[in-house]
């Protein structure tokens, strides 16, 4: 059986500095893959620029230049992490087999690629790259990655613990994919509903060497919001059930009353009173939050516009 075409999907932005290293390292293990025969002669490295503004893109081009298993793929401004990775994928799949998608600071342990071909060969289409820990992080982005998958769950959306977007995926799988049509995509919770044959392979995460981490502690809450108004309504249910216990609360408040009026008692309480105002003020203020979060979602997604569009193509 001829070896399988694999197309390492690499996103990138503002990583000029990460660059140099990265692509010797994945051209030293692309070679060895194919010397081994566990992957095509025809495979090669696809690099996306997201609109990076340093010297990305020139790097990028002159590797396409050198060799001829790296290509290089510019989209017209940044889209963000999510939907560079989803042109990798589309731009991929059209002479890939099986495509793998890794951080451009290399974290995710390249030495896992080949164990998630042996799984694909044993007729895995998608195999997961995941974390056996977090020794490597601070105590806050432990406490906040660990809380964050923990609220997933909660909120019934389908994510694989301490997995990121270090994956392989056959072409049947990412044509699966593609035929998802959101444009807010959470990929976390996307892949696990294609349902097709799945597995993992454990990692140390290692220690970034260069440049600087792109997802502030902004854009991983973000992301959050973005997973769990894609993939649950449980928050609009919540927002039911706080209305509930608002109205046994007042009409608890109400009974208070009237009990201390039939008593000749007068009400008296004006703090309290302002917290309590204050405090349903900023409930409700949530609650309008939540479902302006879903209307703004059905809007994005009504109006059908491109995730990205491609500037230009080395290959």
């Amino acid at each position: 059986m001829a070896c399988s075409v694999l197309a390492i999907v690499v996103p990138c932005y503002n990583e000029q500095d990460a660059l140099p290293q990265t692509n010797q390292r994945l051209l030293t293990l692309l070679g060895g893959m194919m010397r081994d025969s566990l992957v095509g002669e025809n495979s090669y490295i696809l690099y996306v620029d997201d609109g990076s503004r340093d010297e990305t893109w020139p790097l990028i081009a002159g590797y396409c230049e050198a060799n001829r298993r790296v290509r290089g793929l510019k989209l017209a401004g940044n889209v963000d992490h999510q939907n560079a990775l989803m042109a990798g994928l589309e731009t991929a799949r059209e002479d890939a087999d099986v495509t793998v998608t890794i951080d451009a600071d290399l974290q995710d342990d390249i030495r896992a690629i080949p164990d998630m071909l042996e799984k694909y060969r044993d007729g895995c289409d998608i195999v997961y790259g995941v974390r056996r820990g977090r020794a490597s992080d601070s105590v806050f982005k432990r406490t906040t990655a660990r809380l964050f998958y923990r609220f997933m769950d909660a909120m019934g959306a389908r994510t694989v613990y301490n997995h990121a977007d270090f994956r392989l995926m056959s072409r049947r799988a990412v044509d699966a994919l593609c035929r998802y049509e959101e444009r807010n995509l959470f990929l976390r919770g996307l892949v696990p509903l294609i349902g097709y044959r799945t597995d993992s392979v454990s990692y140390d995460r290692l220690e970034r060497q260069a440049g600087e981490s792109k997802y502030s502690l902004g854009k991983m809450l973000s992301l959050a919001v973005d997973g769990v108004t894609s993939f649950s309504v449980k928050p609009l249910r919540l927002i039911f059930y706080l209305g509930v216990l608002f109205l046994l609360i007042s009409l608890g408040i109400l009974a208070y009353v009237i009990v201390a009026l039939c008593q000749g008692r007068g009400v008296q309480g004006w703090a309290s009173l302002m917290l309590s105002i204050w405090f349903v003020g900023g409930c409700l203020l949530v609650c309008m939050s939540i479902i302006a979060a879903y209307i703004g979602r059905i809007y994005t997604e009504g109006k059908h516009r491109p995730r990205y569009n491609i500037e230009q193509y080395l290959k």
